[in-house]
């Protein structure tokens, strides 16, 4: 077998360089591209905004939001949930006018077949009913609001009438994608960094925020749980081996259980052991053979 360089084309064999760079050339196919630093989130930004919470809360999934963003959030679906509540009883009120108006005309036509039936006399001048039951017009017996408008995309004889189902009532989690209620989120409180020879700004810098008890410094590399309590941000090494011992919480003395530990779930840090999608993927046509 002959050596080829990377981009001839007069080889016998097709590498994998020569299939991936025709592949996203082409156009087809699924274009996979491994998350850098910059698409990973902070552990103190919002999940929402991506950026550091002016006043953050938390849910009991461990998820960080900002409290202005997910109030509008909460706001905004419940407005749309007004809104296709009241698509559906129009729908629901539109069948219940279209089955009394069906029934109304089989009615009518059963009547009308009735005195054709037992007519016996043949008349020259013919009643307006019997007009409407023998006009070739497509305006009568209800005809003229199942008229084709072809300008319409929804209205056209090809299109189908869309079934719209009673919409959910609850709100859930833009992340998790559990229930969301405004009484659960906890507000979450961190401990800044006291550093009198550094003036920068708390945004600018990289160690902004510590850990109360044990003054660790936090980042996405350090496991962080919030107390359900109080709301202090520390690290999950205070929790196993200073809280855990008597279940006590240190900043005021009160008794702690398990469900007053949240854990603080990170952006990731580049390593498939903190991030469970390390690569965007973006899904084209197939090629077709």
């Amino acid at each position: 077998m002959t050596r080829h360089a990377r981009n001839c084309t007069a080889g016998a064999v097709y590498t994998y360089h020569e299939k991936r760079k025709d592949a996203a050339s082409s156009g087809y196919g699924t274009n996979t591209q491994r998350v850098g630093k910059d698409s990973v989130k902070n552990f103190d930004c919002c999940s929402l905004t991506l950026q550091p919470c002016r006043n953050p809360v938390i849910t009991k999934d461990g998820y960080l939001f900002d409290k202005e963003a997910i109030l509008e959030y909460y706001l905004t679906k419940k407005k749309e949930y007004v809104r296709k509540l009241k698509e559906y009883e129009k729908q629901k009120q539109q069948e219940e006018e279209q089955s009394h108006e069906k029934t109304a005309n089989e009615e009518l036509q059963k009547l009308q077949n009735f005195l054709k039936a037992e007519k016996n006399i043949v008349s020259r001048s013919k009643n307006k009913a019997d007009e409407l039951a023998s006009s070739v017009s497509n305006m009568c017996n209800g005809k003229d609001k199942m008229l084709p408008s072809f300008w319409i995309p929804s209205k056209t004889p090809e299109a189908k009438d869309i079934i719209l189902h009673k919409p959910d009532k609850t709100i859930y989690c833009p992340i998790s994608g559990r229930p969301l209620r405004i009484k659960d989120l906890i507000p979450v409180k961190f401990t800044e960094v006291k550093d009198p020879d550094d003036k920068k700004s708390l945004i600018v810098k990289e160690a902004r925020y510590m850990c109360p008890i044990t003054h660790d410094i936090l980042s996405n590399s350090v496991p962080c749980a919030v107390i359900r309590t109080t709301g202090d941000v520390v690290t999950m090494e205070c929790v196993e081996k200073i809280i855990k011992r008597d279940w006590i919480n240190p900043l005021d003395g009160i008794k702690l259980s398990t469900a007053d530990i949240i854990l603080l779930q990170r952006g990731g840090t580049g390593y498939a052991a903190v991030n469970e999608q390390l690569e965007g993927k973006h899904e084209r046509p197939v090629l077709q053979a």
